[in-house]
């Protein structure tokens, strides 16, 4: 948030002969190079493997165009159940977009990222925790350490390229033993991303459904659906995987290791306009 300059005035005054205890929510491999400034042969201690999604956090996914995701997130947003929801981007210039759309669309909304000074990222968060804003977009630096009581939504607009940011993220809900949904944008060159998060996590994420473009789509927690298709440039073809297992049957009927069968796909979920 801002704060390693201080950090490191801090450090710099302190004797090189000391007991150091270094704390972090995350540790991603900025943190840890920090950490080796400051610690020597530490003992580290986890409360849960980086790779641990929480049970009560429902999770689903969209495959969709990218011009599309605008269109799929005000519909996912057109539910009036939905009082708070946590939107993810991969860029500065991306969140901010994000919050220009939305409040066209009539939505409260404003961004968090390193470009926002650290005042205006208190504020945001305020009237965030408070619902004066209904949706907070950020982006994975912003948003580490984020805690928001009883926020019970988190949208992947853009799908994250570490596979361990996918579970901070969604870890943003289903805080303290309550429950939460995490909703995926997946656009075609994403569907890497996916696979990677996929496997670090061993749960299949499934396809989140559009009945009747009903406000906000149902989705079965326990299904198991196979690996996201790899859609080629004009999203029309694709080659499709099953789940790769111990000789366990794909999505084209053969083994795992076994050529694919190609079928026609289309975007999950497509503009009206």
């Amino acid at each position: 948030m801002g704060f390693i300059h201080d950090v490191k005035r801090v450090i710099a005054k302190l004797p090189t002969k000391r007991q150091s205890l270094f704390f972090s929510a995350t540790m991603p491999p900025e943190i840890q190079r920090l950490s080796a400034t400051i610690l020597t042969n530490p003992r580290k201690v986890e409360v849960a493997p980086p790779a641990t999604t929480a049970e009560k956090i429902a999770q689903c996914i969209y495959y969709v165009n990218r011009a599309d995701k605008k269109q799929l997130l005000m519909h996912v947003l057109s539910d009036s159940t939905i009082e708070r929801a946590l939107v993810f981007t991969r860029t500065k210039h991306g969140a901010n977009k994000v919050v220009k759309d939305l409040l066209k669309d009539s939505i409260t909304a404003e961004a968090i990222h390193g470009n926002k000074s650290q005042n205006a990222r208190q504020l945001a968060l305020k009237n965030f925790k408070n619902k004066t804003t209904r949706v907070l977009v950020a982006t994975d630096i912003a948003a580490r350490g984020i805690d928001v009581d009883d926020l019970t939504h988190v949208i992947n607009y853009e799908i994250p390229n570490v596979p361990e940011t996918y579970v901070h993220r969604i870890g943003r809900t289903g805080r303290a033993g309550a429950s939460g949904i995490a909703i995926s944008f997946c656009e075609a060159e994403e569907v890497a991303y996916v696979k990677d998060i996929q496997k670090l996590t061993g749960v299949m994420i499934p396809e989140g459904e559009d009945r009747g473009r009903a406000p906000l789509p149902d989705f079965d927690t326990t299904k198991a659906l196979p690996v996201a298709p790899a859609s080629r440039q004009n999203n029309q073809r694709s080659t499709q995987r099953g789940p790769r297992g111990n000789g366990g049957n794909g999505a084209s009927g053969g083994n795992g290791g076994n050529k694919t069968k190609k079928k026609n796909w289309r975007p999950f979920f497509k503009s009206n306009k």
